[in-house]
Formats: C-alpha cells, sequence, structure tokens
C-alpha cells in the first residue's frame, strides 16, 4: 500500500470512529450498555469507572486491525489496510483520551477553556450531562460539538415532552 494509501486510510478511520464514537454512544452506552455508562454519569471518587471498559473495546479493535494486517500474523492472508486502520482506531483513542477525559472531564489535568473550539466541546458535553439517567440527552459526539444554544433549546424540548429529566442544562 503507498504511502498516500495508508494516510489517506488512517484519516478516513478517524473521521469515522467519530461516526462510530457517536452511534454506539447514543444507542448502546445509553441504550443496553447503560451498566456500564451508568457510572460516567454520576459523582464518584474513583480513579477508574465502569465507563471505562469501553476503552478496552476500543483498544480490541484496534489491536485486531492491527493483527489483520500483520504479514507476521496472518501470513499471506494480511490485509494491509488493517495495519491503517488499526493505528486510525489507536490516533482516535488518544484524542478521546486527551479530549474527553482530560479536557472535558479534567480526569488528567486542569485547564478550562475560555472560548473558542474547546469551550464548544466543554459546554456541550455539560450539556449531554445535563439530563438525569439515560432517556434523551444531547451531544453523543465527543470530538465535534455542536452549537450550545441549539443544544440548549432541543433538551428545553425534550424536557417539555417527557423525554428528559434535566439536572442542570446550563452549559456554562
Amino acid at each position: 500500500m503507498s504511502p498516500l494509501a495508508a494516510t489517506l486510510v488512517v484519516l478516513a478511520t478517524v473521521a469515522a470512529m467519530e461516526c462510530v464514537a457517536w452511534s454506539s454512544h447514543k444507542y448502546v452506552m445509553h441504550g443496553f450498555g447503560w451498566a456500564w455508562h451508568r457510572d460516567h454519569h454520576e459523582r464518584h471518587d474513583g480513579i477508574f469507572e465502569r465507563n471505562d471498559l469501553y476503552a478496552l473495546v476500543g483498544a480490541v479493535i484496534s489491536i485486531a486491525m492491527f493483527a489483520l494486517g500483520s504479514p507476521m500474523l496472518m501470513g499471506a492472508a494480511a490485509w494491509a489496510p488493517g495495519t491503517w486502520i488499526g493505528l486510525g482506531v489507536l490516533i482516535y483513542g488518544v484524542i478521546y483520551t486527551l479530549v474527553h477525559d482530560g479536557l472535558v472531564h479534567q480526569r488528567y489535568f486542569r485547564w478550562v477553556p475560555k472560548r473558542g473550539y474547546a469551550r464548544r466541546l466543554v459546554q456541550a458535553h455539560r450539556l449531554h450531562h445535563a439530563t438525569v439517567g439515560k432517556e434523551g440527552g444531547v451531544s453523543f459526539g465527543f470530538v465535534i460539538a455542536r452549537d450550545p444554544a441549539v443544544l440548549k433549546r432541543e433538551l428545553q424540548a425534550q424536557r417539555e415532552q417527557g423525554i428528559a429529566v434535566l439536572r442542570d442544562a446550563s452549559g456554562d
């Protein structure tokens, strides 16, 4: 595989992972996988959360793709794009860890952005956590954040329709 093709596969995978993350967050974590995700929406003192098991799932997917792309492991059956897809999944995992766990939830460092894209990410995810329980909610992505004013209106509409119970929808 050419370096350009490999680079494009990595970049496409990183971009696709935001779609995978959004849909798995909305339909798995806030659906049948709520038992693992619930503690992420509750206050606790521990360093780790049961929700961190989802990171292990991502790691297994990345490792499996690396293995599929490895001639050493797969011999002639190796699938070259597997290595680059595995790298894209890994890069997305690092971005997720730094942005979501680090910046938004401040698990690794303390910095509260005052403006710009970083502030928008923090506000959008704070609005995601404004609901009580797994029902309703907004902003299921981790790297792409919509306008907080729009998200606030969506939360208000969900509250009025009885879809979501709001904790605090300030987002500030």
